[in-house]
């Protein structure tokens, strides 16, 4: 499977949504929802940006999310995109100096 198939299996499953009502809920054709998600997890297909993009916006995630295969990255990904704005930009003032820090050893 896929990193892209992997996550939106994972994403959709914390949702609590059959691979039919994520596709409806996409917008996707109520006759090929079911099956056009099954090929997207299954990795038999890829699904354009666009795609990601409306899933990730209907389950309140970030596109990048689905893309990365660090599964560490993905979580951290999933806990900053729910913080408000003032938040997010104390994660990363934290997370750009331990970066610095790394950087030097």
């Amino acid at each position: 499977m896929s990193v892209i198939g992997r996550r939106l299996k994972a994403a959709r499953l914390r949702a609590g949504l059959s691979q039919e009502r994520l596709g409806l809920e996409i917008g996707l054709e109520a006759e090929s929802a079911s099956a056009r998600m099954n090929r997207y997890e299954t990795g038999a297909r890829v699904p354009a940006l666009e795609l990601i993009e409306r899933v990730a916006s209907t389950l309140n995630m970030p596109a990048a999310y689905f893309y990365t295969s660090d599964d560490l990255v993905a979580e951290i990904l999933c806990a900053v995109h729910v913080l408000p704005v003032m938040a997010r930009q104390e994660v990363l003032s934290v997370a750009s100096g331990l970066a610095d820090i790394a950087r030097q050893q």
